[in-house]
C-alpha cells in the first residue's frame, strides 16, 4: 500500500527501509536493501549520523535512483545555516545522487531553529532537496518548526513508534494529521527483542494466523493503520526484508485493531516523546 506523503503529493509505500547501523556487513546489507527495492520498499531512510550507511544505501540504489524516495538527516550539531548546507552536500556525495527527496533535522539542537529551517528552504530552492522536515520533535517543537518556515511546508516528523510507545497517538499524530504532515515511525519493533512482552504475544499471533501473516507483519500494519503514517524498519537480511514487504498489502479488521489495542494500550493522556 502507498499513500501520499504529507504535502509532497508523492505516493510512498507505508513500509520503507531504515539503515541505522548499516555498514558492518556491506555485501549482505546492500543485497537486503536491493531486495527490498524490488519488493516495493522504495522509501529508504538514512542519516549522516549513521556513518557508512549512506554509502551503503547509495550502492544499493545504483541504477534505480528514480524509484527511490530517499531521505537523510542533518545532525543538530551541524545545523547552523552554513553547516546544514555543507552537511547536505556531504550526504549527497556519500549517496551518489544530486538530490534528496526529503531532508530532516535529526532532533532539536542548540542552533536557532529558524536558521536551520532557512537553510533547508534554501536547499529546496537549489533543487538539492525536494521536501524538508524534522525528526524527534514533540508537538510544541513541531509547531515551532512550522512557524520558523517562510516558504516551504513541513513535510514530515520522524519519531520512535512501536507497540509499547504509543504516546504520539494522544496529541502528536492528531496534530500531524490536522496539518497534513507525514508521521514516520522508526524502530517499529522496539530497541530489543521482538516481541518482548508476553502479554501481547497471543494477540499478535492470533491476528497473524487469521491473515496467514507473521506477527511482525501485523505490527507494521497496525502502526500504519492511520492516515499520514509510515514506518521504516531496518532489515539487514533477505529473510527479514521479505517479511517486512509482506506487510504492504496486509489490511487489519476493526476487530484485529481492537485486539492489539487491548494488548498494547496507548496512554490516555500526553506523555513525553520517546526517543532512541
Amino acid at each position: 500500500m502507498q499513500r501520499s506523503f504529507g504535502p509532497t503529493g508523492v505516493e510512498v509505500p507505508v513500509v520503507g527501509q531504515g539503515t541505522w547501523q548499516m555498514g558492518r556487513d556491506r555485501p549482505r546489507e546492500v543485497a537486503a536493501l536491493r531486495r527490498g527495492l524490488g519488493l516495493g520498499l522504495t522509501h529508504v531512510d538514512t542519516a549522516e549520523l549513521y556513518g557508512n550507511a549512506e554509502s551503503v544505501a547509495g550502492e544499493a540504489m545504483a541504477g534505480q535512483r528514480g524509484r527511490v524516495f530517499l531521505v537523510s538527516k542533518v545532525l543538530p550539531s551541524n545545523a547552523s545555516y552554513a553547516g546544514t548546507i555543507e552537511a547536505c552536500e556531504r550526504s549527497l556525495d556519500a549517496l551518489g545522487t544530486d538530490h534528496l527527496d526529503l531532508y530532516l533535522l535529526h532532533w532539536p539542537g542548540s542552533h536557532p531553529l529558524r536558521e536551520t529551517m532557512r537553510a533547508l528552504e534554501e536547499l529546496v530552492a537549489q533543487g538539492k532537496v525536494h521536501a524538508l522536515g524534522v525528526s524527534n520533535f514533540d508537538t510544541a517543537e513541531l509547531k515551532a518548526a512550522r512557524e520558523a518556515l517562510t516558504r516551504e511546508p513541513l513535510a514530515c516528523n520522524q519519531v520512535y513508534y512501536d507497540l509499547e510507545h504509543r504516546g504520539i497517538e494522544v496529541e502528536l499524530l492528531p496534530y500531524c494529521q490536522a496539518h497534513g504532515i507525514a508521521l514516520v515511525g522508526y524502530s517499529p519493533f522496539g530497541s530489543g527483542a521482538f516481541p518482548d512482552v508476553e502479554r501481547g504475544d497471543a494477540a499478535l499471533r492470533r491476528v497473524a494466523e487469521a491473515h496467514h501473516a507473521t506477527p511482525a507483519q501485523v505490527v507494521l500494519a497496525f502502526l500504519t493503520r492511520e492516515a499520514h503514517t509510515f514506518t521504516i524498519p531496518k532489515a539487514s537480511s533477505l529473510e527479514h526484508v521479505e517479511d517486512n514487504a509482506g506487510a504492504l498489502e496486509l489490511r487489519l479488521t476493526p476487530e484485529d485493531v481492537a485486539r492489539i489495542d487491548a494488548a498494547f494500550p496507548a496512554p490516555e493522556r500526553p506523555v513525553p516523546l520517546a526517543v532512541i
